[in-house]
């Protein structure tokens, strides 16, 4: 694999400036900071994927959060969605420690890899379809450059859904008509023209609202994660 193209991409990712709003609001956040990291340098740009470039699992949903990865500058680290999310990546063996609290922290993931439909931090979370959509070109060219080793991708989340079905497609899969729906457990498999099929499944975001009032349990992301890793073919406990 290409292993240069994809740390090249993620450095143009890191320097786009496509979305004035989602611009504006980044760096507007990392001037004010929040008063708990008044002495953090905020990262207060695009946040690219984190993990190996041969991964065999791909974990996409909304993450750069305004006083997490725009603080950090790496997915779901620094806010508690991240905290549940590696914490249940280091039980099933995906993880090197549970916790990610900054780019220099040690952590390493193990066959995986996360990133995101939208790599700013938006406004209230919420990226609006058209910053969705320019965003897009950005995942269908990491999608294309982890095609030689991917297997499975599990999805957080009906936005996640939604805007990476079509990047699916643009990097050379196979979607079926209709789009198939979001669903936390759904399993989905793309046929592949030219090799390997992709399995993806679909999870609930680590959002709070979902953590905090249950919707999400932590055994429910580890039988997810797990299912999908084995499917993948890597090591699960």
């Amino acid at each position: 694999m290409d292993t240069g193209g994809l740390s090249v991409l993620d450095q143009r990712i890191a320097g786009c400036r496509a979305c004035p709003r989602l611009v504006e609001w980044r760096e507007e956040v990392a001037r004010t900071k929040r008063a708990a990291f008044a002495d953090w340098t905020y990262w207060g740009r695009p946040v690219p994927g984190f993990g190996p470039p041969d991964a065999r699992l791909l974990i996409v949903g909304l993450a750069p959060a305004a006083h997490g990865g725009n603080r950090t500058g790496r997915m779901f680290t620094g806010d508690r969605s991240g905290d549940v999310l590696y914490q249940a990546l280091y039980d099933v063996g995906l993880a090197s420690q549970p916790t990610a609290v900054r780019v220099d922290d040690g952590l390493e993931l193990y066959g995986v890899r996360i990133t995101s439909p939208v790599h700013c931090a938006p406004p209230a979370n919420k990226p609006t379809p058209a910053e969705r959509d320019t965003c897009r070109a950005w995942l269908v060219q990491e999608l294309e450059l982890l095609r030689p080793t991917l297997r499975a991708v599990v999805v957080l989340g009906a936005f996640g859904w939604q805007a990476a079905l079509p990047a699916f497609a643009g990097a050379g899969w196979t979607v079926p008509r209709p789009r198939p729906a979001f669903a936390h457990g759904g399993h989905v498999t793309l046929d592949a023209p030219d090799g390997p099929d992709l399995h993806l499944f679909g999870c609930f975001h680590v959002s709070q609202r979902n953590t905090f009032t249950g919707r999400l349990a932590p055994e429910m992301l580890r039988d997810v994660l797990r299912g999908a890793a084995e499917t993948a073919g890597l090591a699960a406990r």
